[in-house]
């Protein structure tokens, strides 16, 4: 029992650095819900980071099983995510109000994390560096993100080296270049189903469309349908509108082509 010398699990943890970061700036007895929502969310996303990264350079050398299963994790990192917004729920606004006014500007649009998992995954918008242009080493950061293929980038390169016609964006080199849906891309992808045997007739014939999520790595970023049963009404629509969040961002902004393929694969399989 004695651990004089030896590593313990507070020490491997750092447990007194993390235990101590929380710092309220009022008397309010809800801020330090609200400081360590936050703070575990950031540490959520480090990981989801991490992961994300991981991914790319996996689809970069042709690791596409690794690749798969950090993406998988990834989602499940949103899923938690959108869950723990459940505790700080049990926060009123008039409980809010109470040490809002400590916070000043600050706000979680700021998180240079999140704009991190945005450029990564493929979203430049070079307007979202502005939050961060007072501090020069998150900028370079976010820099050295967007001088790299995202996400998106990478998967489609592996379908030109995989021999499938993908137009301009086979030959793209500035990566800070927002790109622009594709219809080449769009007829790749198609050409990618028929050669792993999964033709669009065929799909529509036996309503197997969840197969194409096998078949292109972004798609294991999608949210898995959670079949736990959640009584009260509420829960269940702040889940799903989590869900649809999620959704909405992968389709419009990072995997347009994609996401376009995909729901008519869906709406195949919802006949």
């Amino acid at each position: 029992m004695s651990f004089d010398g030896r590593m313990s699990y507070s020490d491997y943890l750092h447990l007194e650095r993390v235990l101590d970061a929380q710092e309220p700036l009022s008397d309010a007895h809800d801020e330090l819900l609200f400081i360590i929502q936050h703070q575990t969310s950031e540490l959520w996303m480090k990981l989801a980071i991490h992961e994300i990264r991981s991914a790319i350079k996996a689809i970069r050398h042709d690791q596409l099983q690794p690749a798969f299963k950090m993406l998988s994790r990834i989602a499940r990192i949103f899923e938690q995510l959108n869950t723990a917004w459940d505790v700080l729920r049990t926060m009123t606004p008039s409980e809010y109000t109470e040490f809002r006014d400590q916070l000043g500007q600050s706000s979680g649009f700021q998180s240079y994390q999140y704009r991190a998992i945005e450029f990564l995954a493929g979203n430049r918008n070079f307007a979202l560096l502005g939050p961060h242009a007072h501090r020069p080493d998150i900028t370079a950061k976010l820099e050295e993100i967007l001088a790299e293929p995202g996400l998106y980038d990478e998967a489609l390169l592996l379908l030109a080296r995989n021999g499938f016609d993908i137009g301009e964006d086979a030959r793209r080199t500035d990566w800070r270049v927002e790109r622009t849906p594709n219809d080449e891309v769009l007829g790749g992808l198609e050409d990618r189903l028929c050669v792993a045997g999964e033709t669009l007739d065929a799909l529509r014939a036996c309503g197997k469309a969840g197969r194409f999520r096998r078949l292109f790595p972004p798609l294991a970023l999608q949210p898995r349908h959670d079949g736990r049963a959640h009584h009260r009404p509420e829960a269940r629509n702040r889940r799903h509108v989590g869900r649809l969040l999620l959704r909405k961002m992968l389709e419009v902004e990072l995997f347009p082509e994609l996401w376009k393929l995909r729901t008519e694969l869906l709406r195949i399989d919802t006949r």
